[in-house]
């Protein structure tokens, strides 16, 4: 698992407006949960294109969450960051982070229950758009099982099989730096970032 903390902003359209629409859209007979949700959400981000950007702390909170898969999956990049030494240097900042989030097996854990309980369950102290880009870095992080288990099970020394490894462990590493990029540009800018298949699932959990 991972964390950290950067880009970030989202749109924040006034309560009053998004009441109204919640109130709108559960008279609509046959509209699930899920479609409801996903209108809310487009309706955020067009209100912040009409001039109502999110407020910057949460801005800031939820660019930040995407550091934490990205900090999780880091490790990944061995290849890549072997290949293309340039790429140290771009990562540099992220150093600190890193060690922190390696200091102890207890941190990557303690990660994940803060942000679950403390952001995505705690809809009183945090808007929609926090706790729906918090818990999309959450499943996103979460994916990294996968990987991990497939180093576990095949550990190959040599042969196609480390070359398969290495274009796995590329392309993951790859994939979370775009969705850190990606994720927390989106909400410092005020939008809703969502990443293929991950948006879907965060919904469902985000009510």
């Amino acid at each position: 698992m991972a964390s950290s903390p950067l880009l970030f902003f989202s749109p924040k359209p006034s309560p009053l407006l998004l009441h109204h629409h919640r109130r709108y859209l559960n008279q609509l007979p046959g509209l699930s949960s899920r479609h409801r949700c996903r209108f809310l959400d487009s309706f955020a981000a067009r209100a912040t294109k009409n001039g109502e950007p999110a407020e910057p702390p949460d801005r800031i909170l939820a660019a930040a969450c995407y550091l934490y898969p990205f900090l999780d999956g880091v490790r990944y990049g061995r290849f890549v960051l072997t290949q293309f030494p340039a790429l140290q240097l771009v990562l540099q900042p992220f150093v600190p982070a890193i060690h922190l989030f390696r200091s102890s097996p207890l941190v990557p854990s303690l990660l994940f229950f803060t942000l679950y309980f403390a952001v995505v369950r705690n809809p009183s102290r945090f808007g929609r758009f926090v706790r729906f880009n918090t818990m999309q870095a959450i499943v996103l992080d979460v994916l990294l099982i996968f990987p991990d288990l497939l180093e576990r099970t095949f550990n190959p020394n040599g042969g196609i099989g480390l070359e398969l490894l290495q274009s796995l462990d590329s392309t993951v590493f790859l994939f979370m730096l775009v969705s850190l990029v990606y994720g927390s540009t989106a909400c410092l800018l005020g939008q809703v970032p969502r990443l293929p298949l991950l948006a879907e699932a965060a919904e469902r959990r985000v009510m």
